[in-house]
């Protein structure tokens, strides 16, 4: 495990796969999850790509940080590349990191060289936002803005303690359940141990990073779309129950240049399968 001390006391842990001498890209996991979420390590080594996959903070070992902002985020990437040495970089986010992503994009534009949104999370204001989406996921942004924090934690602990306490089981509940082409990728026991061990990780340390991380996905972000100024591309699954393709087109409308990658038969996994392709273009900038 590494980490770096911030200036405010906090560590903030990440883990390296890949390329050690490859194309830097900062990783974020979803929400909940953990440095291990990635997919496979040889196809980043064979792309020429340096992960950093980075725990948010309350997730496995990265400190909480009370009153914590998603434009929090990019200072803390921007402490740990300098530790790092690195100058330019990309930065991708998968579902609930997809936001972090777009802040360092619109934080950090003299150091991003582009951004990737796989699946991610949309605006609080996106219209018809909760549309197609799971129950659980509706639950979470409708109402997370409106309850008091100490209501709202016991409310996440009620609604996630199984899963938490064994993510394996949780997986095999949920067959079946799930948009076919995600059971698919489940089925795989490389992506399945990929998911395992992130939430075991992401875990850890209870559950306050997990409920502070959804209640921040129904807020403001803090920052306009339409200001970003680095390339980004969207990736987006016709099928995903997480985060609708709505979100998706809300954003592209909004982000200057995006290039929008929709795939009708894909859904919440599709980073996966397309890894390869989503590293070639986002190093390509």
């Amino acid at each position: 495990m590494l980490s770096i001390a911030l200036p405010d006391g906090r560590s903030l842990a990440f883990a390296e796969y890949g390329d050690p001498r490859g194309n830097p890209v900062f990783f974020f996991h979803g929400t909940p999850g953990s440095r291990f979420f990635r997919p496979p390590d040889g196809i980043t080594s064979q792309t020429g790509v340096h992960l950093i996959c980075v725990d948010r903070p309350g997730y496995g070992l990265s400190n909480f940080q009370p009153g914590r902002r998603i434009l929090d985020w990019p200072g803390d990437i921007l402490q740990l590349a300098d530790s790092l040495g690195l100058d330019k970089f990309a930065v991708a986010g998968h579902s609930g990191g997809g936001p972090y992503a777009l802040a360092c994009a619109f934080a950090l534009p003299a150091r991003v060289r582009s951004a990737v949104v796989l699946c991610g999370a949309g605006p609080i204001d996106t219209p018809g936002i909760t549309v197609g989406m799971t129950a659980t996921n509706k639950f979470g942004l409708r109402i997370s803005r409106f309850i008091p924090w100490s209501i709202w934690q016991v409310l996440v602990w009620f609604i996630y303690h199984r899963r938490a306490a064994d993510p394996t089981a949780d997986l095999a509940r949920g067959n079946g359940h799930r948009p076919p082409a995600d059971d698919d990728q489940l089925r795989n026991p490389e992506v399945r141990e990929s998911c395992i061990q992130s939430e075991l990780e992401a875990f850890r340390p209870g559950m306050r990073g997990l409920a502070w991380d959804v209640h921040l996905l129904t807020l403001p972000w803090g920052f306009r779309l339409e200001d970003i100024r680095v390339p980004v591309y969207l990736w987006v699954g016709g099928e995903d129950d997480l985060a609708t393709p709505g979100m998706a087109r809300h954003m592209s409308e909004k982000i200057p240049g995006c290039k929008t990658i929709s795939l009708d038969h894909e859904a919440h996994l599709l980073l996966f399968p397309h890894w390869q392709e989503i590293l070639t273009q986002l190093i390509s900038e």
